[in-house]
């Protein structure tokens, strides 16, 4: 799941980010209102969590402009003001929930998770399943034919991708931007690398085999004899 963060001071982006990253969300931030505005109108995420202090734009006008624009990405309102007209505030100018600076991660956590199931109207599904392969994302692991399967979080992070679109072929480019991020500095064959490991691990002693290479194209994951 992709999430905007939309918020300039560097201490709390880096504490939300980490945790949100630890629970396997892929999280792009900006550091103010107009990089934010652009990013939320340009790509394509599933949430945005948005301060109100923001430099060169504030948060409130920042969501006013995406209500405007018809942009319907739900969105959390962070902010240190406590009182009722302030929360009122941020929830008219289209801000879906509101949050008070100081907060605790779990609960941030705990409303983005509540809001995705809001906007759903279902369940946010907690495991997937392709064949004989499991991946349970709220306990972060990963059986096959009833073998536990040891990946690294990045790897976890591709099997999730992959089982999520299975039957459909991703490129290198998407698994890119949905899994190391837009401002990620990739190197050389990262993406075959972390493919060629996670077959290694997932289909060596396995069949079918899952995880494929469509050539010129991308990747594949999907049952094949």
């Amino acid at each position: 799941m992709r999430l905007l963060l939309v918020e300039d001071d560097d201490r709390t982006a880096a504490f939300v980010r980490k945790g949100l990253t630890q629970e396997g969300y892929l999280v792009e931030r900006a550091s103010n209102g107009e990089e934010g505005l652009f990013m939320a109108q340009h790509g394509h995420f599933d949430a945005a969590i948005v301060d109100i202090m923001l430099p060169k734009m504030d948060g409130l006008k920042l969501i006013e402009n995406l209500r405007a624009s018809h942009i319907k990405i739900p969105l959390i309102v962070l902010s240190a003001k406590k009182s009722v007209e302030d929360r009122i505030r941020g929830l008219h100018s289209g801000g879906d929930d509101y949050l008070v600076k100081p907060f605790a991660f779990a609960e941030l956590l705990a409303r983005i998770q509540a809001l995705m199931r809001r906007v759903h109207n279902v369940a946010e599904p907690t495991s997937l399943k392709v064949a004989d392969l499991s991946l349970d994302i709220a306990k972060r692991k990963v059986t096959r034919a009833g073998i536990e399967i040891d990946l690294q979080q990045r790897e976890f992070a591709l099997l999730e991708y992959l089982m999520r679109n299975q039957g459909r072929v991703v490129s290198k480019t998407m698994i890119m931007e949905n899994v190391w991020g837009y401002d990620f500095d990739p190197v050389a064959n990262v993406v075959e690398t972390r493919i060629c490991r996670l077959r290694e691990k997932v289909d060596r002693n396995f069949s079918p085999k899952l995880v494929h290479t469509i050539r010129g194209a991308g990747y594949l994951l999907e049952p094949r004899t």
